[in-house]
């Protein structure tokens, strides 16, 4: 783990499992105690103690001879407050389009992984399909001549994907695919937020397991108000920044800004 970062190791272990988990990505149960050891490079009562936080939230349910298994999103959305539900933010493409060219033509990627897969419950929300459902999942890693830049996953529909797989995305970002097979992008929500790099992401980012990175969640849709693309991406916040202009609207008594312009800058 991270020596730098200031928090103890079982919650270093804790939060990204707790990440994972909102991601779907133990539907098969979690792996075992000796697994995570290995993964995390922590002692035996670390990772239990990050099982106990989990399971003290109500994520997880550990039960003798059966393991520890997570618990079903509906049941924990309805047990968390809503005022922890994150904001989200509705924006223009225009800026984000020209900044995606701008990055293809700056930097190089490398695709990890493209695959159609069955929708699970939290990706089947996002793009309003059922679970289950054929969606296809990518995982980039973006680079700039320094190194590592962002770890990108994405999920669109079955349908709107079949006219593009790894070769394509090796060149072109999905939204310019996107919009070359017929789909006319409307615009986006996104959250912006921070998360711990876990094993997999460190590995290909070139950062220590538990190192902060920036995380951007966005869902584009068309011009019809219809989901057709889903982004997690992970940033490291040394070589990448993301800037809002801001403008006042009304007098000085509303204090209400609005974003005017965005850009996405890396180094």
């Amino acid at each position: 783990m991270a020596d730098a970062l200031p928090l103890p190791k079982y919650h270093q272990v804790y939060l990204v499992l707790r990440e994972q988990l909102h991601e779907g990505r133990f539907a098969g149960g979690l792996p075992g105690e000796l697994a995570l050891m290995r993964q995390f490079g922590v002692a035996r009562v670390t990772v239990r103690r990050a099982l106990q936080e989990l399971a003290g939230e109500g994520l997880i349910a550990r039960e003798r001879g059966r393991g520890t298994r997570p618990v079903a999103p509906a049941a924990v959305d309805a047990q968390r407050p809503r005022a922890a539900q994150p904001r989200t933010k509705t924006t223009r493409l225009t800026g984000l389009l020209e900044n995606l060219v701008s990055t293809s033509l700056n930097t190089t990627v490398r695709v990890i992984e493209v695959s159609v897969v069955g929708a699970t419950t939290e990706v089947a929300q996002a793009l309003q399909v059922a679970p289950g459902d054929p969606v296809q999942k990518a995982v980039r890693v973006r680079s700039t001549s320094e190194g590592p830049l962002s770890h990108i996953t994405t999920w669109v529909p079955g349908e709107l994907a079949r006219s593009f797989g790894k070769r394509e995305l090796a060149k072109k970002p999905i939204l310019v695919l996107l919009e070359e097979s017929g789909v006319r992008v409307g615009g986006a929500r996104q959250t912006i937020s921070a998360r711990l790099a876990d094993g997999q992401v460190a590995a290909h980012l070139g950062v220590a397991v538990g190192s902060a990175l920036l995380a951007v969640r966005r869902l584009i849709h068309d011009e019809l108000g219809r989901p057709v693309q889903w982004l997690h991406g992970l940033y490291r916040p040394d070589r990448y920044e993301y800037q809002m202009q801001l403008s006042r609207v009304g007098d000085i008594a509303a204090k209400v800004w609005v974003s005017s312009e965005l850009s996405a800058q890396f180094h």
